[in-house]
């Protein structure tokens, strides 16, 4: 986990801001929108949990969530999703773990929306839904995003999204959040050597 870290460290510090495409009001405005699409499809809140991919993903569901609690006054629950051990590129296989623990939360016959922040080559959905089936077998699976940036080495699809960027492979996108980094915008950046 520490190497993770580290490597995550580096990359930012390799990163060069371009532009600003969204600022606070904009992800606000964009969440309330999202939170809209998702009552409509989902014809309320019965049976519908949302799980978090952790990191930025959490914070996104759990004001998603608010924000259908003031349309709907109920509130669908919250759930936090762990993927590190079910990720493919683990650099060995020591580190997963030799026993899971029990899951924390049930997924059993309901209606999930996956969040995230930023959706790109599909390989992180994919562990997230790996790490979902053992909460249970859900009656229906659904991602939202904030941010879709094409790319995609998997055939996997956002049923919501935030706002679409075409990017090209040297570019990132930096989701921040006042949650996990103090300030509220959404970054358009580019890797320098």
């Amino acid at each position: 986990m520490e190497n993770a870290t580290t490597e995550v460290r580096n990359l930012k510090a390799n990163l060069r801001e371009k532009t600003q495409l969204m600022t606070a009001s904009e992800i606000n405005r964009t969440l309330v929108r999202l939170a809209h699409e998702i009552l409509e499809r989902n014809d309320g809140v019965d049976s519908l949990v949302f799980v978090g991919i952790k990191r930025r993903g959490v914070p996104l569901a759990e004001r998603l969530a608010g924000k259908i609690t003031e349309i709907e006054k109920s509130a669908p629950p919250v759930e936090t999703l762990d993927i590190t051990f079910y990720r493919d590129d683990l650099s060995t296989v020591d580190q997963k773990p030799v026993v899971q623990a029990a899951p924390a939360f049930s997924v059993e016959d309901k209606n999930v929306i996956m969040v995230d922040d930023v959706l790109y080559t599909g390989r992180t959905t994919r562990a997230a839904l790996d790490a979902l089936l053992d909460h249970g077998r859900p009656r229906r699976v659904e991602l939202c995003v904030l941010i879709d940036r094409g790319h995609r080495e998997l055939p996997i699809q956002a049923n919501y999204v935030g706002r679409t960027v075409q990017t090209s492979d040297p570019e990132v996108i930096e989701v921040r959040l006042r949650e996990v980094d103090g300030e509220e915008r959404v970054m358009l950046c580019e890797r320098v050597a």
